[in-house]
């Protein structure tokens, strides 16, 4: 089998981080439930765990990371504990059903969303932004990358533009996370929300938030957290205002290694070589008549992700023939990107996604455009 569905979750964990969830699940308790060895030998791993991560995001102040399940939940926390009724947020095309949601959400509460769009190459109108912002507006919400295209947003561009009109930034830095480097002060980044599932190499279940100290939050969700027991209410401080009930403490340990495994490579490392594998498929298959190519491949600075279509082939029959015939995992359909594929014109035809990781090999991507090449002159 060759697995091409990273972008949906790495297959491939490193070693490091299998060990580090066997241990966990062999030595860890409930952190903060408790003054006993087991209790507190878990609540300093999982404070380990969160300098670790919070070091590699830039933040400074670990306490304000709070672990979420995924970024879907760390999303709802910032789109429906931030925003109140009269407050306008501007947002792009290329976002994911974990931002457009909650956002559809939101609006029925007196909530206005503008929804910049994209380019023939999938590329949000940067200058069409500024041209967007009202005297309400509170905040701007975008990906960091696209995960139908691979598209990279420029950050920098769009943190200026928070802070000269002083509105909140937040980042969907699921596809990005662990591949491109991401620091929340130098890019502005008021709520980073991130997953570990991805090329961050952790678990699934695992994730994150990251809320700057001005930003007030209301917590998603309420429940024990082994403090201030009598209280009627979420304690206020963070992280434990965003962290009601047992944490997924072997999740999060297995997450720490992930980023240790890639500060022992180098975040370049695994970027040049992935992006090296996206220059190779490029370049063989954008030669042939038959392939669309979705995405701006001006640079191969962008995320690993190759999507395309056949002719006019419905997207899940050749995603079911790299499968059946090829032994090639893939991804096909609407990708939860209804809004960039109404744009790209393929709400119909859906697409299909090559999506790689450190661990995939030029050989299987020569094996693939042999694949493709050969579905395509059917």
């Amino acid at each position: 089998m060759i697995y091409f569905d990273n972008a949906a979750t790495t297959l491939k964990k490193p070693d490091e981080v299998i060990q580090a969830v066997i241990k966990g699940l062999n030595l860890l308790g409930n952190a903060g439930r408790g003054s006993n060895s087991v209790s507190l030998s878990t609540a300093r791993a999982i404070y380990d765990a969160r300098v670790n991560i919070s070091s590699f995001f830039g933040i400074g102040d670990a306490s304000r990371l709070a672990f979420t399940s995924n970024s879907t939940e760390a999303l709802n926390i910032a789109i429906k504990g931030v925003f109140n009724s009269g407050d306008h947020i501007i947002t792009t095309v290329l976002e994911h059903n974990s931002v457009l949601r909650p956002l559809y959400e939101i609006e029925k509460n007196n909530i206005s969303v503008t929804y910049i769009e994209a380019d023939k190459y999938g590329n949000p109108l940067y200058d069409d932004i500024e041209g967007h912002i009202r005297e309400n507006t509170r905040a701007i919400i975008c990906t960091h990358s696209s995960n139908l295209t691979g598209n990279l947003v420029d950050i920098e561009k769009i943190g200026n533009i928070c802070k000269k009109h002083n509105l909140l930034f937040i980042l969907d830095a699921s596809q990005t996370a662990g591949t491109f480097p991401i620091d929340v002060k130098k890019n502005n980044i008021d709520i980073l929300c991130f997953t570990g599932h991805k090329s961050l190499y952790g678990p699934q279940g695992t994730g994150g938030i990251y809320v700057g100290h001005n930003v007030n939050i209301r917590p998603f969700k309420s429940g024990g957290t082994g403090i201030a027991t009598y209280s009627h209410t979420q304690p206020k401080e963070m992280p434990t205002l965003l962290e009601a009930g047992t944490l997924n403490g072997h999740g999060i340990v297995g997450l720490s290694a992930g980023i240790d495994f890639i500060k022992k490579i180098g975040i370049d490392n695994i970027r040049e070589h992935e992006q090296k594998l996206l220059e190779l498929i490029y370049n063989e298959l954008s030669k042939l008549e038959g392939i669309t190519i979705y995405g701006d491949f001006s640079s191969f600075n962008r995320s690993p992700i190759f999507t395309f279509n056949i002719k006019d082939y419905d997207s899940g029959d050749i995603s079911q023939e790299l499968l059946d015939t090829y032994g090639i995992v893939c991804r096909s359909g609407g990708h939860c990107a209804p809004l960039m594929h109404q744009s790209l014109g393929t709400v119909g035809q859906g697409a299909v996604r090559f999506s790689f990781s450190y661990f995939n090999t030029v050989d299987e991507i020569k094996y693939a455009i042999s694949a493709l090449k050969t579905i395509s002159e059917l």
